[in-house]
């Protein structure tokens, strides 16, 4: 048989019965006391021992502990009359528990005699009890007692673990045992319900050295300190604490509502839930105090049983909570209100929630706080807090506790919420501010991604395809610095400006000029102390698809990736111009040939640059990802962010443009030299219908003669020769150009009745779509668009 528990001896007497009754350990002290050794009696039943099978004790059902006399019969068949403690110890698995029976044997000398527990309790302030060098009570004090609930002359020569709290009573002989071998002190600090307690407290032991005369240790004195209230002080201001520091980490209104479920379970409550107030349709603040009935929709939740089976709700779900409920009284009062079970503070809930009640029974939640989440005079919503597994009602430093951690969270998730609103406006006008399609073109099919910063904020970036004259197009990539409403108001000026300059046909270099003189115009005007300094980069390229030359200049802006139709993304080397805002100095561009099928890649750093990646290995991996082939941009601009940017989203805007280059065949162009001679222009007409009906195109050659022979008429009498003329359709336009070496550009005016002359370009201006000039390094070229009708 194994021994009750390793310190058994003969000073006491210990047996083990299980829950039938049965003797199931037997001690060498229990043999001393009844005579019986263990094979004569483990295995029996315990009621054997008695003298009077009906004087046995009484257990209420329930109970955890008895004591009292007990008569017992000896081997010998004398009766035994002896004070036995039982304490009922449970499995420390799912089995049944056991009882475990001790009675003092050798209480040792009577206490006035006992100079070293007359000591003792004459000195102790509090609760005390004594132990000799063997570990065994010598006697305790009438605080002591009340607190075990137990005669102090009776529990003389039991051990710490017979009176209860086996985890903590070891614990306990274990300082012990290190006092006696050291002579020092100890303090242990434990957390549990003694007998004479109706709720568990915090206690803390002091276990101090006993000498002698002689100086040696003779004994310990152990202390029990209740500090329950500094104990839960300073869990308090733990929580308090851990509240500033966990919640608030995001701007997100979901993630901070979660923070603070997750912050108070299980330290105040074991359930938590957060509901808010739908914010209003058009913006603005939430109502001061809402009017009953209030719709609240859950945003989150916590409980100390893994997956919250004690929510009603789901996160997402509006729920609408009448004027009777908790709830709804905390929002009107504007302060904690806690509702027991017992007091029947949740009866009204049967009327209109019976599933919550059902809930509530269920899990045997018997307290519940709702607490206000109140920022800045507005209020946001409402905590509720929740207790089952812990067995105490809330109580009052509970409920300031809550609110103090309550109010955290309500202003941070106030500043989620303001943000949120100032980011979907941002976002709003970013996008507003944006191209919604990109305009077909016969020089070029292209796609594009824009993606807003996912914790900095919405920037500038912005980016645009522009049709110009003569089939070309300009492709324009940017970025303002910065982020929120202000960048990308900047970036809409800036947007507007390019497409301002673009439309009067300017070279890259000079756009680019212009561009930064606005841009320093913009920072003066925010503000002369610097905080409204204005900066951005822009990389503006023009593309002609009928010489299939591309003419590219960058202000500060990352360099573009070409794709060749046959061969590896290379970077297009191009003259480092300086940011927008510099002012001063001078933009450069570059021409170069671009072979049908290229693809244009052009980007904001927002792509390439990450906190853990430069912008050359950025560079790289997006090289690698448009080498992939592929035929659909759109599935290259996917390939490149799943490339490129975190799981999370990237740190800053990106904007991404690919353009793929188509070349316009000679056979869809003709071009005529023409002599400075009026008696010609009858002669060009001609070949201009001949050259429209090879291309049966004769639908417009009525509007085509009156356009061309105005242009050409206007050059020969207004311009400097050399004059050429040139047409050049697709499938949906025509275009005359007319161009000569003057740099003198012509202006539509209205013509009085009496004018001979005057009418030309007004007429232009009625049959054509569009007409313009734009100057060139030779001269100045006058074109107009006409309108194909097209096949049915």
């Amino acid at each position: 048989m194994s021994p009750v528990n390793p310190h058994d001896d003969a000073a006491a007497a210990r047996v083990v019965v299980d829950e039938s009754g049965t003797l199931r350990e037997w001690s060498e002290g229990a043999r001393l006391l009844l005579g019986h050794s263990a094979a004569d009696v483990v295995g029996r039943p315990a009621a054997e021992l008695l003298a009077d099978e009906a004087d046995g004790p009484a257990l209420e059902p329930g109970a955890e502990r008895w004591n009292g006399t007990l008569t017992l019969r000896h081997r010998d068949g004398h009766t035994v009359s002896v004070w036995v403690l039982a304490r009922h110890r449970p499995s420390e698995e799912d089995g049944p528990g056991t009882w475990l029976a001790v009675a003092p044997l050798d209480r040792g000398p009577e206490q006035p005699d006992d100079p070293l527990v007359r000591a003792a309790l004459t000195q102790s302030p509090c609760a005390t009890m004594i132990f000799d060098d063997q570990l065994r009570i010598r006697g305790a004090n009438d605080a002591m007692a009340r607190l075990f609930e137990l005669p102090p002359d009776r529990i003389r020569g039991l051990r710490a673990p017979d009176l209860g709290g086996r985890t903590q009573a070891a614990e306990l002989e274990g300082h012990m045992r290190r006092v006696l071998a050291t002579g020092q002190g100890h303090d242990m600090h434990t957390y549990l319900k003694a007998p004479g307690e109706s709720r568990a407290h915090a206690w803390l032991a002091r276990v101090a050295p006993l000498t002698g005369a002689d100086g040696e240790v003779r004994g310990v004195c152990v202390t029990a300190h209740d500090f329950t209230e500094q104990h839960l002080a300073r869990e308090r201001l733990q929580l308090v604490n851990e509240a500033s520091v966990r919640i608030g980490t995001t701007l997100d209104v979901t993630r901070t509502a979660q923070e603070l479920a997750d912050v108070c379970v299980p330290t105040l409550a074991d359930f938590v839930s957060v509901d808010l107030l739908d914010p209003p349709e058009h913006g603005g603040d939430p109502v001061a105090t809402p009017t009953p009935p209030v719709a609240l929709r859950r945003t989150a939740h916590q409980s100390v049983t893994p997956g919250c089976p004690q929510a009603v709700a789901e996160p997402g779900r509006l729920d609408v909570y009448p004027a009777a409920s908790p709830q709804a009284q905390c929002l009107v009062a504007g302060h904690a209100v806690v509702a027991a079970v017992p007091s029947g503070d949740l009866e009204r809930w049967r009327e209109w929630d019976p599933v919550r009640v059902g809930r509530i029974e269920e899990y045997g939640i018997h307290s519940m706080m709702s607490v206000p989440l109140q920022a800045r005079g507005t209020t946001l919503g409402i905590a509720v807090f929740s207790r089952f597994r812990r067995p105490y009602a809330f109580t009052h430093d509970d409920v300031l506790l809550a609110e103090e951690v309550s109010a955290r969270a309500a202003v941070c998730i106030d500043n989620a919420r303001r943000y949120s609103r100032e980011r979907e406006t941002t976002l709003m006008l970013q996008r507003s501010l944006l191209p919604r399609w990109l305009p077909p073109t016969a020089a070029l099919e292209a796609a594009s991604r824009y993606l807003p910063a996912a914790r900095s904020g919405v920037g500038g970036d912005w980016f645009d395809i522009i049709p110009l004259s003569g089939m070309r197009v300009a492709l324009v990539v940017g970025d303002v610095v910065g982020h929120g409403i202000q960048a990308s108001a900047t970036m809409g000026r800036l947007r507007t400006a390019v497409r301002t300059l673009a439309d009067i046909d300017l070279t890259p270099e000079e756009l680019l000029t212009h561009l930064d003189d606005l841009v320093v115009r913009l920072s003066e005007e925010s503000g002369g102390d610097g905080t409204g300094e204005v900066g951005a980069t822009c990389l503006y390229a023009v593309y002609d698809p009928v010489s299939r030359q591309c003419s590219l200049a960058r202000a500060g802006h990352p360099q573009p990736v070409l794709v060749p139709p046959d061969g590896p993304p290379r970077q297009l080397e191009l003259p480092s111009g300086p940011p927008l805002g510099v002012g001063g100095l001078p933009f450069e561009s570059a021409e170069l040939e671009l072979r049908e099928g290229s693809v244009l890649a052009f980007y904001t750093d927002g792509l390439v640059t990450s906190r853990d990646r430069g912008a050359d290995d950025g560079q790289a991996l997006l090289r690698d990802a448009l080498a992939a082939p592929d035929g659909s941009l759109d599935a290259a601009c996917d390939r490149v962010l799943h490339a490129l940017l975190p799981a999370g989203g990237a740190a800053d805007d990106v904007a991404l443009l690919l353009a793929r280059t188509r070349g316009l065949p000679a056979g869809q162009v003709a071009t005529w030299d023409i002599p400075a001679d009026p008696s010609l222009v009858a002669p060009i007409r001609k070949q201009v219908v001949e050259q429209l009906s090879a291309w049966e195109l004769l639908e417009a050659s009525f509007t085509a003669e009156l356009v061309v022979s105005e242009l050409v008429t206007n050059a020969i009498r207004y311009g400097s020769p050399p004059i050429r003329l040139r047409l050049i359709h697709d499938a949906t336009t025509l275009i005359c150009e007319v161009s000569d070496t003057s740099h003198t550009a012509p202006h539509l005016r209205r013509a009085k009745t009496w004018d001979e002359g005057g009418r030309g370009l007004l007429l232009v201006a009625q049959l054509t779509q569009r007409w313009g000039s734009r100057h060139t390094a030779e001269g100045k070229t006058i074109w107009a668009e006409l309108a194909l009708l097209e096949e049915e």
